[in-house]
């Protein structure tokens, strides 16, 4: 009994071993169980992370190559501009060393640069004489010309067309009866008749129509030898000189000092009045730098150069026009709402005449006002604009020895 009662104890005490060592691995087991599902949390986790780290890396790595190729592209764009540069320095050096070549062989002997300098200066004195012939030349037409204005006779209106301002005339060259007519202050179109009788009739169509390719500007244009001499509109101070069989421009200047003030303060549209006379091709305007008094220069009519300038004491203010005869300019002045127009100032180039010693001359009563005066020196007449009106005015001429000793 006692044996059997050892053995039930015994099983007794290996069950309940057993039951415990049970238990016991079984908290065990659990606690395994939640430490590996924490490492496995963690390192997908890190998974993750490493994923986002190399789609980013990848990102930079794909921007990082873009702009490497376009700084490649860019290279190689320089590269060909650099080589292109090269390749002209290149051929300039080769250049240059050919003329330089060319040059050494060409480099004159000491006799001969003596020979050259001599035939040079023999040219030069012929041509410093001829000026001087021509000079003398010019000099004594000047000093032949005498005649002056006494007084201004009479009156005729001829007709009553275009805009109320604007300028017409007669080509005062030898041998043309040829008229012109100029409607605005700005245009680019001509009327030329045949004469002044087909001028007045107004049944008749003009001659011709010229159209210019630009525009003219004021009213102090001028035909001459069947050239016209104008201001070129939106310019200060270019005068052109137009063919006007075909309408080219021949030539053209700027002349010095014009183009800032008007040259008669009653037509402010006028900042160059050309002008004819006995001694050829003028042109008056007023400068600043001589307090707004008009100045005229005498110009060449064929290469338009400044033949000589001269500053006149006439004011530019309260005038609305003037003209040269024989070398002097008479300037006319009238009031800004219009009146009886006088001469009350002159300049000769010639200094026998003076404004003192010249009574003041007054135009046949008309209260009007002119926006342009030319004269011919051929019929020795003025042809004038007033208000609209086409006029000619017939003038009395005497020599300066007369007119000084009245």
């Amino acid at each position: 009994i006692v044996p059997t009662r050892m053995v039930l104890l015994l099983l007794l005490s290996l069950c309940l071993t057993l039951g415990s060592v049970q238990s016991q691995g079984s908290s065990q087991d659990a606690f395994i169980i939640q430490y590996l599902e924490r490492r496995l949390v963690q390192m997908e986790e890190r998974l993750s992370l490493c994923e986002q780290n190399t789609v980013s890396a990848t990102q930079k790595t794909y921007d990082l190559s873009s702009e490497v190729r376009g700084y490649l592209s860019t290279l190689s764009s320089l590269r060909s501009e650099v080589k292109s540069q090269v390749d002209s320095v290149s051929v300039r050096v080769d250049r240059v060393e050919r003329e330089l070549e060319y040059l050494e062989n060409k480099i004159p002997t000491q006799s001969n640069i003596e020979m050259e300098e001599a035939l040079l200066e023999q040219q030069v004195k012929a041509v410093e004489l001829e000026q001087l012939k021509k000079k003398a030349k010019s000099y004594a037409i000047y000093l032949d010309c005498s005649t002056a204005l006494s007084q201004i006779k009479s009156l005729k209106i001829v007709k009553k067309s275009g805009d109320p301002n604007g300028c017409w005339f007669k080509d005062p060259s030898e041998g043309s009866n040829k008229v012109y007519l100029f409607s605005g202050f700005r245009n680019n179109t001509i009327l030329e008749y045949k004469s002044l009788k087909s001028f007045t009739k107004t049944s008749t169509p003009p001659a011709n129509e010229v159209q210019l390719p630009f525009h003219w500007q004021g009213t102090g244009h001028v035909i001459y030898n069947g050239f016209l001499y104008c201001h070129k509109a939106d310019t200060p101070n270019e005068i052109l000189k137009v063919d006007l069989l075909n309408g080219t421009v021949v030539d053209s200047t700027l002349l010095p000092g014009a183009g800032r003030l008007p040259v008669y303060s009653l037509n402010p549209n006028t900042y160059l009045d050309m002008a004819v006379d006995e001694l050829g091709l003028w042109v008056i305007h007023a400068d600043l730098e001589y307090g707004g008094n008009l100045v005229i220069t005498k110009l060449d009519k064929v290469s338009l150069a400044v033949e000589y300038t001269w500053d006149t004491q006439c004011r530019s203010s309260d005038a609305e026009g003037a003209f040269l005869i024989c070398g002097t300019l008479y300037v006319v002045y009238n009031t800004r709402y219009g009146g009886r127009s006088t001469v009350q100032c002159l300049y000769d180039i010639h200094d026998t005449i003076h404004s003192n010693e010249s009574p003041v001359m007054f135009f046949p009563k008309r209260y009007t006002s002119h926006s342009s005066i030319h004269y011919h020196p051929g019929d020795k007449q003025l042809y004038a604009w007033d208000d609209g009106y086409q006029t000619i005015y017939k003038v009395e001429t005497r020599s300066n020895a007369q007119v000084t000793s009245q």
